[in-house]
């Protein structure tokens, strides 16, 4: 990504971050108001990224969120209208070694339209957390916040 820190660390680019959000991000932002993933939402726009999600990962939203307590899916309506809905992909031209058939459109779709895959799934994204598929950066979402701490770029909302 091409932001950098301030104090000494060069200027801040006004490039603007596209964060995929996948199911369980978007699930963990309803379910826990105080949590990174729900951070992530909060402090979108104070920082230029653009939240994005695809049909694919909405229809999980969708499933799950009879799981969690009531308030849930009033938090839902609450977020939903933070995500630019983007079109899903279901195949790549480049080469990918991704062995979880039900998240690689998950994948292929955050690769195309983003520069950063925020996911809780470290089951099936274990080999990829932490690093890169091509440019796309796969991180959850208290790894993304950390290292935009780290790099003096990120600002939090006082409310």
């Amino acid at each position: 990504m091409a932001r950098r820190g301030r104090a000494g660390h060069g200027s801040v680019s006004v490039r603007i971050v596209r964060l995929f959000v996948d199911a369980s991000v978007a699930i963990a932002a309803c379910g826990r108001p105080r949590g990174a993933s729900r951070a992530i939402f909060n402090a979108a726009s104070a920082n230029g990224w653009e939240l994005v999600s695809s049909g694919y990962s909405l229809a999980e939203v969708t499933r799950n969120l009879g799981k969690l307590p009531a308030h849930a899916a009033v938090e839902w309506e609450t977020i939903a209208v933070r995500l630019r809905i983007v079109r899903d992909v279901w195949t790549s031209d480049n080469p990918a070694v991704f062995g979880v058939a039900k998240d690689r459109p998950v994948l292929f779709t955050a690769a195309a339209w983003a520069d950063v895959l925020l996911t809780l799934d470290t089951a099936d994204f274990v080999a990829l957390l932490g690093n890169r598929f091509y440019a796309l950066h796969v991180l959850t979402p208290g790894m993304f916040l950390e290292w935009q701490r780290a790099t003096g770029v990120l600002r939090i909302e006082r409310g």
